[in-house]
């Protein structure tokens, strides 16, 4: 299995782990690294990179490029979000962080029908950018 679908599928072992332990999410947080979603994103961002790196969507630099902005900006959201000093801040950075994964889902339909990602890619990068959004 490559590290791809390790990633994709560590990522929804571990969200459906914690719910079915009832493990509450916010429970042990004292960092963001500790944090599900930001750990879910850090995946997602892992894989797209890897697909970015190979075949025409590789030499095709605007998608490449604006694929990998998307998922950076879903994790750093994440983080920067949890540093911030309320509530509000929070769920504003996780709003632009729900944003930026939207963003992501968008350009994997155009990467999928440039035949830049096959359809396994496409599902699997789809799921992940749910998982890390729920």
């Amino acid at each position: 299995m490559s590290l791809f679908r390790k990633s994709v599928f560590g990522c929804l072992l571990l969200v459906a782990a914690r719910r079915s332990l009832n493990i509450p999410s916010m429970a042990a947080i004292t960092r963001f690294e500790d944090i599900e979603a930001w750990q879910c994103a850090r995946a997602l961002a892992g894989d797209v990179y890897s697909i970015c790196r190979r075949g025409e969507l590789a030499h095709d630099f605007g998608l490449r490029d604006q694929m990998q902005r998307a998922a950076v900006s879903i994790m750093a959201n994440i983080a920067e979000g949890y540093v911030r000093q309320g509530r509000r801040e929070l769920i504003q950075f996780l709003k632009i962080a729900r944003g930026s994964r939207t963003e992501l889902q968008s350009h994997l339909y155009l990467a999928l029908d440039a035949d830049f990602v096959t359809n396994a890619e496409f599902s699997a990068l789809q799921s992940s950018a749910e998982v890390t959004g729920r």
